[in-house]
């Protein structure tokens, strides 16, 4: 479970850059704590996190900088700067940490309860895979940037090393995961096909280079750390602006009880699922944390695409997106008060 009385960014060893604000966290927490307000300081931490959102939707709104802006700044944050930011992060975490292959672990049968779950309640209630593609979607997938950004606001370095194996295990899951629901699946009849489009995914290529340079002891010889993380400074803060920047308010209009089920499903019933998940896997602190965050952040806003492409229910699948992520800023700090 998490850890008692303060947030697990203060058990976690952080970079010079980051000790003031560890502990202007921990200063805040300790005093608010004392006249029971501890849960200001979860919205303190993570209300710029969705500032940052919500200024993508502004700017977007607005034109600025432009129309063709977007797109590409999404490509370039998902092919080039997320990677270098995963690479970094795995090339030199501890792999052969035990506590690390539980959180794996953990990781594998929360995405997976999930999933036969809705699998079952489908058997009960048929829908079309046009339908049950998105929703799956909407419960199993996760905001990869938004993730990030709260495990580095409430975690540290150590946990964005943790956060980095949860990444490496469960991006190649959900997007297989994802492919045979939109698909009925189809895919499991052309598994060369379908691993070529996994194999394709940059996230899970610098998952591998990642773990790869962890395993050798290679890690970032000459001077590759450093400019490996010069790119991922840019890539959190650019990746939130683009997530409000692809927000569709319209698509909630429509659906509103597909919305509702499934967010509740995705925003409350999944991080109650992982802290059960990360009880019965004996994981504590920081592990527990990237775990249950992972399990309580909206879905990701690249499951619209992929819907669109298999020809799933692309209205449902951006109204799932928008209406998470609103809700979300409720939701996070409020799992995060509960579970600690």
């Amino acid at each position: 479970m998490l850890p008692q009385g303060r947030p697990c960014a203060l058990r976690a060893p952080v970079t010079p850059g980051l000790a003031a604000t560890a502990l202007a966290v921990r200063r805040a927490w300790v005093s608010s704590r004392a006249v029971g307000r501890g849960d200001i300081v979860l919205f303190i931490t993570i209300w710029p996190l969705f500032g940052l959102i919500c200024l993508g939707f502004v700017l977007a709104r607005a034109g600025f900088p432009s129309a063709g802006f977007w797109p590409a700044a999404e490509r370039l944050n998902y092919f080039l700067l997320f990677p270098a930011l995963l690479v970094a992060s795995l090339a030199e975490a501890p792999v052969r940490d035990p506590a690390l292959l539980r959180l794996g672990g953990a990781a594998i049968v929360t995405i997976l309860i999930a999933a036969l779950a809705l699998v079952a309640v489908r058997a009960l209630r048929p829908m079309p895979a046009a339908r049950f593609g998105p929703a799956l979607q909407g419960v199993v997938r996760f905001n990869t940037y938004l993730g990030l950004a709260v495990i580095t606001s409430l975690a540290g370095p150590a946990g964005i090393e943790r956060a980095a194996i949860y990444l490496a295990v469960c991006v190649p899951l959900v997007n297989v995961l994802s492919i045979l629901a939109l698909t009925e699946q189809g895919a499991l009849r052309h598994p060369m096909r379908l691993l070529r489009t996994v194999l394709r995914n940059p996230l899970i290529l610098a998952c591998i280079a990642g773990f790869a340079l962890a395993l050798s002891g290679l890690g970032l010889p000459f001077g590759a750390g450093r400019f490996l993380d010069l790119m991922a400074r840019a890539s959190l803060p650019l990746g939130l602006l683009c997530v409000g920047a692809a927000l569709q308010p319209r698509a909630m209009s429509q659906q509103i009880g597909a919305l509702a089920a499934t967010s509740a499903l995705r925003l409350l019933a999944m991080p109650a699922l992982a802290s059960g998940v990360a009880l019965l896997f004996g994981l504590d602190g920081t592990e527990a944390l990237v775990l249950v965050v992972f399990s309580a952040i909206p879905t990701a806003p690249t499951a619209y695409v992929l819907t669109r492409q298999l020809g799933g229910d692309g209205t449902l699948m951006a109204g799932l997106v928008t209406a998470q992520t609103l809700a979300a800023v409720l939701t996070i700090p409020l799992v995060l008060m509960v579970l600690a």
